[in-house]
């Protein structure tokens, strides 16, 4: 796990919007994107197109990845208190 994913993941315990997460972390879109995406890829968060209505085929994040909303996974909150 990277430095930036063990940030990413510490702001997802509870459900959070993309925007959120960009004011929290202060990071460029591009960065964050990316870091969703491989969150996503490594299973370890989920994406949400609204608080109740979760997406299964999200990736790649570029088209629409602003607009969702992001929850970490048991498997992702586990890799993140392991360390």
């Amino acid at each position: 796990m990277t430095n930036d994913e063990f940030d990413l993941l510490d702001e997802l315990y509870f459900l959070q919007s993309y925007q959120y997460l960009k004011s929290s972390l202060q990071w460029e879109d591009h960065k964050l994107l990316e870091n969703l995406a491989q969150l996503l890829e490594k299973g370890w968060i989920r994406c949400y197109a609204a608080p109740e209505s979760e997406i299964f085929d999200a990736l790649p994040l570029t088209d629409k990845g602003k607009t969702y909303y992001y929850l970490a996974t048991k498997e992702g909150l586990l890799n993140h208190n392991t360390l």
